[in-house]
């Protein structure tokens, strides 16, 4: 396979990679700024709110990390 058409595919799965352990290291920011352990709010006391403010906080950064990664 030729050079020029491996490149955007490495490119893709480094972008991806790069922006999923970006989305991590977020979230555990977010773990350590909040006064309660969210993951632990959203499975043991099933805890709605939190479990939705959890995603929108995910989507949201998803978003600005998708929007950064591509230009």
């Amino acid at each position: 396979m030729d050079l020029i058409h491996t490149q955007p595919i490495a490119n893709s799965i480094i972008y991806s990679f790069l922006g999923i352990i970006i989305l991590i290291v977020a979230y555990f920011i977010i773990e350590k700024i909040t006064p309660e352990n969210t993951w632990k709010e959203v499975v043991q006391k099933n805890n709605i709110a939190v479990a939705i403010v959890l995603a929108a906080f995910i989507i949201g950064i998803s978003m600005i990390i998708s929007a950064a990664i591509h230009g």
